[in-house]
């Protein structure tokens, strides 16, 4: 992945993903899609169509229009309300059956509180372009179940990793490859495999491709945001029984918040 500077107020990321074009578009372009890999969408699929996207609870939701439609090759979603953003996908195919997507957001204001902005979306991007990766490698053209519980708490990126990873029964110490198993009493179950373990200037996270409770990937991540953190566990449960698994994660989560606040 690739980034311009940040003077030019512009991110600009890529990545390649496995599939052709068409499988590509589908999956950054379509609710079901965009669902199976970020946060639920809804999207009418042509020129001027609305988009809705839902970030749960304590987050809320945010809407956009279509504002270019090219499948299988450029999308530009354009942002409503003052802090509108602008995101454009590219895709471009290679050799072998990969393609390249490249996002590109533009639309940041001066100031301190969009360099926050600024700063914080380039990172989470990598996050959710590694998890389209995992998405496309995995599970083409299914659809996944999203189940995206966030907290803010006070303290590191750091502290919040390791106590959300105990409160888990892990290690907060895993690599790429390395066995998942949730084993605190009464925790959520949680099984699989690390993807790829992320640590930068902001941000931990594990990347996951589960066996357990369904197969899917999951984020479990600790993103610095000022003198807090957001600390998620995200799921993406594909498969006949996804839908009908109790949502004990998000509750998990709120009483690890709940605990690190006292």
């Amino acid at each position: 992945m690739s980034e311009r500077s940040d003077q030019d107020r512009v991110i600009d990321l890529s990545v390649e993903v496995p599939g052709t074009p068409e499988e590509v578009w589908r999956a950054i372009a379509t609710g079901p899609g965009i669902t199976s890999w970020f946060v639920p969408h809804e999207v009418d699929e042509h020129e001027g169509g609305g988009v809705r996207m839902d970030f749960g609870a304590g987050f809320g939701e945010e809407s956009a229009r279509v504002a270019a439609w090219d499948p299988p090759h450029r999308l530009l979603l354009q942002g409503n309300g003052e802090r509108a953003l602008a995101y454009e996908w590219l895709v471009e195919a290679r050799a072998g059956g990969s393609c390249i997507v490249r996002l590109v957001s533009t639309g940041f204001g001066p100031g301190e509180d969009w360099d926050a902005e600024y700063h914080g979306m380039s990172e989470g991007w990598r996050l959710f372009l590694e998890n389209l990766r995992l998405h496309l490698t995995h599970f083409p053209g299914q659809r996944a179940r999203a189940v995206i519980p966030s907290q803010m708490v006070s303290g590191t990126r750091d502290s919040a990793f390791e106590d959300a990873c105990a409160a888990l029964g892990v290690p907060a110490d895993l690599a790429a490859g390395d066995r998942v198993e949730a084993s605190a009493p009464g925790g959520p179950r949680l099984a699989g495999r690390v993807a790829s373990a992320a640590t930068t200037a902001r941000t931990r996270a594990y990347h996951m491709v589960l066996d357990a409770p369904a197969p899917g990937t999951a984020i479990l991540g600790a993103e610095q945001a000022g003198d807090q953190v957001a600390l998620s566990l995200w799921l993406y449960l594909y498969g006949p029984d996804a839908s009908g698994l109790p949502d004990v994660w998000s509750p998990f989560l709120t009483a690890l918040g709940e605990r690190l606040a006292r």
